[in-house]
């Protein structure tokens, strides 16, 4: 598909839950942003906990601002927030790995069974 001469675009606005993804297919203006097309989709009504003060979008994995403008074909991606931070993750997985013996204490590595200690 392919921009129109009479400027309309189209896009998808995607949500995706842990077990769930939304996608919806709309065709747009070209000059509506991606705050607007969002509205438009009614993807707000059909998942309420979406905040776009508080939600970060983006367009193909590319954080954008809502006041963007999109291209035709675009991917207009609403991201949650994340549960845990990936560090603090790999900091208490590398903990429990030194705990457990599945980790050199000194390294974080794997045990050397030469090593004596």
């Amino acid at each position: 598909m392919t921009e129109t001469a009479s400027g309309m675009i189209h896009v998808e606005v995607v949500y995706a839950l842990p077990h769930e993804q939304r996608v919806m297919s709309l065709v747009v203006d070209q000059a509506t942003t991606v705050e607007e097309i969002i509205l438009q989709s009614g993807i707000l009504a059909i998942y309420p906990e979406i905040d776009l003060s508080k939600n970060k979008v983006g367009v193909f994995s590319r954080n954008v601002k809502l006041d963007t403008t999109v291209r035709d074909q675009d991917r207009i991606e609403i991201y949650r927030p994340l549960v845990a931070d990936p560090k603090e993750i790999r900091r208490k997985r590398a903990e429990q790995a030194k705990a457990t013996g599945h980790a050199d204490p000194v390294t974080g590595g794997k045990p050397n069974q030469l090593r004596k200690g």
